[in-house]
C-alpha cells in the first residue's frame, strides 16, 4: 500500500513506499509448550493489583498545619486516629470530620508545634494505632484461647 504526501513547496506528489518497522516479527504463540503456559499462569497469580491512593494532602497545607483526606473511611478510623495523634506531645491540634454522610470520605486536620511536621505526626499516629490494634488482638486471642481451654 502506498500513499501520496504533498511536500510543502513542491509542485508534485511524492510516492511513499510501505512503512517499515524495527519491531521484531510477532511469534506464533499457538505453539507454546506447556511449561511456558504454566509459567505465565504462575506470574499472573503473583501480580497484585495496584491499590489506588487512599490518602491525599489537601491544598492549603503547610509543614506544621495540614489537612488530609482519607477515601473509604469513616468515624471508626477517624475517632481512633484522632485520639492516638492527640497523645503525641508534638501535636497542638487534631480533629477529623466527615464532610457529608453520603460520601465515603474523612478529613483529618493536624497542627503541630515547631520541630515536627504534620505528615510525621500522621505517620506516627498511624503506626501507633496499628501497634495498639496488634496488642488488643494478641490479648483477645490469648483470652479467647484461655476461655475455650477452661470450658
Amino acid at each position: 500500500m502506498s500513499s501520496k504526501v504533498r511536500q510543502e513547496g513542491a509542485s508534485s506528489d511524492v510516492e511513499m513506499g510501505e512503512p517499515t518497522s524495527h519491531q521484531p516479527e510477532a511469534e506464533d504463540t499457538s505453539m507454546m509448550d506447556q511449561d511456558d503456559e504454566e509459567n505465565e499462569e504462575a506470574e499472573d497469580e503473583y501480580e497484585e493489583e495496584e491499590e489506588p491512593q487512599r490518602v491525599k494532602l489537601l491544598p492549603g497545607s503547610t509543614a506544621t498545619a495540614a489537612s488530609f483526606q482519607f477515601l473509604d473511611e469513616g468515624h471508626t478510623l477517624g475517632n481512633a486516629l484522632r485520639y492516638v495523634i492527640m497523645k503525641n506531645p508534638d501535636v497542638e491540634f487534631c480533629a477529623y470530620a466527615i464532610p457529608h454522610p453520603s460520601e465515603a470520605k474523612m478529613n483529618v486536620r493536624i497542627q503541630t508545634f515547631e520541630g515536627t511536621t504534620a505528615i510525621e505526626a500522621l505517620e506516627k499516629g498511624l503506626k501507633d494505632l496499628q501497634d495498639l490494634c496488634d496488642v488488643v488482638t494478641e490479648k483477645w486471642v490469648a483470652e479467647s484461647e484461655a476461655f475455650k481451654a477452661s470450658a
